[in-house]
């Protein structure tokens, strides 16, 4: 059956695409819940249009992304927290790091765009990957200090 997607679906597809799936899992879950609609003549017009919006979404998204990235590259953010010889008490989290890109370049971005590999527990420079974009990631440099 071919149906057209209103939602992104893991492995499946994207809004507006048109999917063959089977008989059963379009008529017990896709149409039950709302994910996605019959196709018909009418229908595959409207999924052409969903697509095209779909496309600029995300080029302006790309765009915005690439821009905070620009802009955050060559800056080092400082954070100060609690050690001793060397050690934090504690680890820094995603938040705080947030917090602080907002602080010092007024930019807003969300805690879950950062990726933190390690547990950063020491003081000195490091990095964190941020990704806003699944085709755009870069990474952030902090500079840790003690308070």
């Amino acid at each position: 059956m071919q149906v057209i997607l209103r939602n992104d679906i893991d492995g499946l597809g994207k809004r507006g695409d048109i999917v063959d799936v089977a008989d059963g899992y379009a008529r017990n879950f896709l149409l039950p819940k709302g994910h996605g609609i019959k196709a018909s003549a009418g229908a595959i017009e409207q999924a052409a249009k969903m697509r095209k919006a779909r496309d600029l979404r995300d080029a302006s998204d790309r765009e915005a992304a690439t821009t905070v990235a620009s802009t955050l590259v060559p800056k080092v953010i400082t954070l100060t927290a609690k050690a001793h010889d060397g050690k934090l008490f504690g680890s820094i989290h995603d938040a705080e790091i947030v917090a602080a890109v907002a602080e010092q370049t007024g930019i807003e971005i969300d805690r879950k765009a950062i990726i933190i590999d390690d547990p950063i527990r020491t003081l000195g420079q490091h990095q964190v990957k941020a990704s806003l974009h699944p085709e755009v990631s870069f990474p952030i440099t902090l500079d840790i200090t003690e308070a």
